[in-house]
């Protein structure tokens, strides 16, 4: 998969199939729509090609009233999309400029243009252009007078695969990150720095690595102890992470997130680590004593590895 920061720097190829769109996440509702573009590129011997936006439109389009949480950073989101067999990645810069384009200056300008679009794939419900005024109809008219196909996928396709980037972030804001998985297709991971926290953690046998996350806009489940895998340096292990206020141990309603890697001894400071979540195994709770939360930390390591183990 060839990768483009921006249309302007896309040349032309054979027969271009184009779909355009957030992506986030990369679920499986995506995975449907771009399965229907790599197989129409390939009947009519063409290119699939995928126009997707950074940063995010709603970032951009109302900066000041905004609580947007991604699924996927911009690095993860070009790592999914190059395991669908896409021949092309267009990332557009999306800017206040761009939002102004009408639906004519879009589809002439753009996709007949500098794309020259043969075919353009999109759901059902697919708008375009300034203010989403570009309707099914208007596109019809456009294809008509550019001379390129459109490839509609029905309603009936797409809801049958039942899930929407909302309903993945519904589940990690519950912490059910096997419910999130289960619509992703793969496991819900975060990446992020290890930084220095109180140590307490080696004083109860249980040595934390503290998380401080790569993306400000990449959404955190919820406060919860997981099961997870992690992987350093191309090595995986097993491991279990708490995202909370630690209420045992600290006095700060700050949330954080730290991790215990399982079977590992080393310096893990400045590291970088890819942090997959399986599956929630309770609440964060306080405990009466350290000795308490010990023993639940014990009860923890337990679960985590019957979940790990399958």
């Amino acid at each position: 998969m060839k990768v483009y920061f921006g249309i302007n720097e896309f040349k032309k190829v054979n027969k271009p199939v184009i779909t355009t769109g957030t992506f986030d996440g990369v679920h499986n509702g995506h995975k449907k729509i771009i399965k229907n573009l790599t197989d129409k590129a390939k009947e009519i011997e063409g290119e699939s090609v995928l126009i997707t936006f950074n940063p995010h439109p709603r970032l951009v389009l109302f900066p000041d009233n905004n609580n947007l949480k991604l699924l996927n950073s911009l690095e993860e989101k070009i790592e999914l999309l190059a395991k669908e067999g896409l021949d092309h990645l267009i990332i557009q810069p999306f800017t206040i400029d761009f939002s102004r384009l009408s639906a004519l200056e879009y589809i002439r300008d753009l996709l007949v243009k500098k794309l020259g679009v043969n075919t353009l794939v999109i759901g059902y419900d697919h708008h375009f252009g300034r203010n989403r005024e570009g309707s099914f109809d208007e596109l019809v008219e456009f294809s008509h007078l550019y001379n390129f196909e459109i490839a509609q996928i029905s309603a009936l396709d797409i809801e049958n695969v039942n899930v929407s980037s909302t309903k993945i972030r519904n589940a990690l804001a519950e912490g059910n990150v096997a419910k999130a998985n289960s619509f992703l297709g793969y496991n819900f991971g975060i990446s992020g720095t290890v930084i220095h926290g109180d140590g307490l953690g080696k004083t109860i046998g249980f040595p934390t690595a503290n998380i401080k996350v790569s993306d400000q806009y990449k959404i955190i489940p919820s406060n919860s102890v997981y099961a997870c895998s992690v992987t350093l340096k191309e090595k995986r292990f097993k491991g279990m992470l708490n995202i909370g206020v630690r209420p045992t141990v600290a006095d700060k309603n700050e949330q954080k997130i730290e991790i215990n890697l399982f079977d590992f001894d080393g310096d893990l400071y400045g590291k970088e680590l890819s942090i997959e979540f399986h599956e929630r195994l309770r609440n964060e709770e306080k405990f009466n004593s350290l000795e308490s939360l010990k023993a639940q930390l014990n009860s923890d390591k337990e679960n985590a590895l019957k979940v790990l183990s399958i």
